[in-house]
């Protein structure tokens, strides 16, 4: 395992170490698990967001398709 070093401000290393006691985890499990759940966030944003963009793609094209069939049930029967 790597080991990083980073600075944080003061207030939110005390509020860090508050909630890892709460949750009687050690700091460095408790600053892994928040990375973790941030990393699925961003993977689930993004993935949201290419739905997204991709439901508007092909949006215009379900809408031409949707009038064609008013078109045809509202003609009158042969």
């Amino acid at each position: 395992m790597t080991t990083v070093s980073i600075r944080l401000p003061e207030q939110l290393l005390k509020e860090l170490d508050k909630v890892a006691k709460r949750l009687k985890l050690p700091r460095t499990e408790y600053i892994r698990q928040a990375i973790e759940a941030m990393n699925k966030e961003v993977v689930h944003k993004d993935r949201y967001n290419r739905l997204v963009k991709l439901s508007h793609r092909v949006r215009k094209e379900s809408m031409a398709i949707n009038a064609e069939f008013d078109e045809i049930e509202n003609e009158p029967s042969s």
